[in-house]
């Protein structure tokens, strides 16, 4: 019996090598018409995050600067620089001759009647950030000058609460506040008295704001801005001013202040206040920089300075 050997065939060393730059060359045609889409993608990624984070900033910046104590946003030393003080909510003490009235003459009162509840308004329960706590502080009419000035150690016109305001009068509802005064026996509690009856009440942890944009001037080799923006809370007891040099922003740092944005390469504050004492504006200007894209924003903040 006769055996018939089968041929076996495949592929050659040259044809593997024609397939590999056939399938190289239609590779290379199709990343380049790929290229394009896909880097658009990541440059329109890249535009939106940096609008968000432009929006967001200002955003807050400008819900700070809106409930600022009338009177209090400084002109800044720096123009990368703002101060100023917020207040979480207010009210209208009741004026009258009786116990639980405001008085404005010697000796110091240590407690007066607020018109209106504490915890509710229109039946609806306060939220606890916007209530009168304990240790938070009651300003009356702040002009921002000496004699009237909230920033100022031991001012003559604020005050301590001391304990949480309780409930005086049912209806129409009256609030009872005690405060606590380091002005001497001689003087009233509070300076000036307010046309409107009004106080601005300061929260004990949040006394005063600084918005500090340091090294907000140049971006790195990458297109990176390298500027960062810092949201500062300090105490009135530590002295007020807008860090500038390096140690300055470095103890910042140390002492707690947050981040609010990075990749800033331009950004400036402008107070206008001179001119119209009880409506000034704050001008909010930042750029913000990556991978050599610049998104900039331009915003004004009405600031209400009728104490």
């Amino acid at each position: 019996m006769s055996m018939k050997r089968r041929l076996q065939r495949g592929f050659t060393l040259v044809e593997l090598i024609m397939v590999i730059v056939i399938m190289g060359v239609i590779g290379g045609m199709v990343s380049v018409f790929m290229k394009s889409p896909i880097d658009a993608y990541f440059d329109s990624a890249r535009r939106a995050a940096l609008t968000d984070l432009a929006d967001t900033t200002v955003r807050r910046i400008s819900r700070d600067v809106g409930r600022a104590l009338p009177n209090s946003l400084r002109p800044p030393a720096t123009s990368q620089c703002i101060e100023f003080i917020p207040t979480k909510t207010g009210g209208r003490y009741r004026a009258d001759s009786t116990a639980a009235g405001l008085s404005f003459a010697a000796p110091p009162d240590t407690s007066f009647n607020m018109l209106g509840s504490n915890a509710t308004f229109a039946g609806n329960a306060i939220p606890t950030d916007q209530q009168i706590m304990d240790q938070d502080f009651i300003v009356v009419y702040n002009l921002g000058v000496t004699g009237s000035d909230a920033y100022a150690l031991n001012a003559v016109n604020r005050a301590t609460v001391n304990g949480t305001p309780t409930l005086a009068i049912a209806s129409p509802p009256e609030t009872n506040i005690v405060v606590t005064t380091t002005q001497p026996a001689g003087s009233p509690t509070f300076s000036l008295e307010s046309g409107g009856n009004r106080f601005h009440v300061v929260s004990s942890t949040e006394q005063s704001v600084t918005y500090v944009c340091a090294n907000c001037t140049s971006t790195t080799a990458n297109g990176n801005g390298v500027g960062v923006l810092y949201r500062y809370v300090r105490p009135f007891t530590v002295a007020h001013f807008c860090p500038t040099t390096a140690g300055e922003i470095a103890a910042m740092v140390v002492d707690g202040a947050a981040v609010l944005a990075n990749n800033v390469s331009s950004g400036s504050f402008t107070y206008n206040g001179s001119d119209l004492q009880r409506n000034a504006t704050v001008q909010i200007n930042l750029s913000f920089t990556q991978s050599n894209e610049t998104v900039s924003v331009h915003h004004e903040v009405h600031a209400d300075n009728t104490p």
